[in-house]
């Protein structure tokens, strides 16, 4: 089987807040022989948010993401679910509008001397272990299975929604988490609220329902049995570890639940130690679960 190879977009928050979550990426993708492809001129793709301002500098921007990755003729490969989202959202745009497609490009080629020409498709890494990397081959190079734990699959918002700009699974009822729990050699734990949303988009605009809306998330894997949560998501990392604290006194609960990035369950489950995937890092310790 040829080597997958992928120009590798990490986001900003993985390259600051979430580090651990990129390190352990690039040890997983080297153990499972995926090389990744730094993109060192590449900007932040404006987190969804800059569309609301400026939707042609946002585009633009994005553009020029795209543009460098057909220029290593490369598929983009991301670990930050609000990435993926406000990447293939733009996608989405450009090729509805092809009077913005021409605009957006004539200003690529004034700035950078190069052009977007829609080829570049833009992959989550949970994506690729699935559908290129393939669940059965990982399942095979599995060295310690993680049998102990019962864990609560996070989606989040931004990998499946919209739907229609994401296409990769149903927002609704997905199952790619829990598939991945089960061939890390887990329990998946279902309940409500593994689709809906951490809080991380009002932590700035209403922080009180944010972290009530963060609680109830912990509230609600804590109620079925998980020993702790797994999120494909930066953003949703730092809001239910970061601020679980903030969370348990806001229900005068005590949660107590580790949550991993999705690159550290598979890390741990080729063999890799828990300092080795950063655990250190999160402000709630892993340690008990693990043994």
């Amino acid at each position: 089987m040829a080597q997958l190879k992928y120009a590798y977009y990490p986001g900003c928050a993985s390259q600051a807040i979430t580090k651990e979550a990129d390190i352990t990426t690039r040890k997983v993708a080297e153990l499972l022989g995926i090389e990744l492809v730094d993109m060192p001129a590449a900007n932040c793709c404006g987190a969804g948010l800059l569309k609301d301002y400026n939707l042609e500098l946002h585009l633009t921007l994005n553009a020029r993401i795209f543009s460098q990755a057909e220029r290593m003729g490369l598929d983009i490969l991301t670990i930050c679910s609000t990435c993926f989202m406000t990447m293939n959202t733009a996608r989405k745009e450009l090729a509805e509008n092809p009077e913005l497609f021409d605009k957006v490009n004539r200003t690529l080629r004034e700035t950078t001397g190069h052009e977007y020409s829609a080829k570049v498709r833009v992959k989550h890494l949970l994506w690729v272990l699935r559908d290129d990397y393939r669940f059965e081959r990982l399942k095979k190079e599995i060295k310690s299975p993680l049998t102990q734990l019962s864990i609560a699959p996070f989606y989040g918002c931004h990998i499946l929604r919209p739907s229609e700009a994401l296409g990769f699974e149903d927002p609704r009822d997905p199952s790619s988490l829990e598939a991945l729990i089960e061939v890390v050699g887990a329990r998946a734990v279902d309940y409500e609220g593994r689709t809906l949303c951490c809080g991380f988009q009002a932590d700035l605009v209403n922080p009180d329902t944010a972290i009530r809306m963060t609680a109830r998330r912990l509230e609600e894997a804590k109620r079925v049995g998980a020993d702790c949560l797994l999120t494909p998501c930066p953003f949703c990392h730092i809001n239910l570890d970061s601020y679980q604290e903030m969370a348990e006194k806001k229900l005068e609960a005590r949660f107590s639940l580790p949550v991993f990035h999705l690159a550290q369950v598979v890390g741990l489950a080729l063999g890799l130690q828990p300092e080795e995937v950063g655990l250190h890092r999160h402000l709630v310790s892993a340690e008990e679960i693990l043994g």
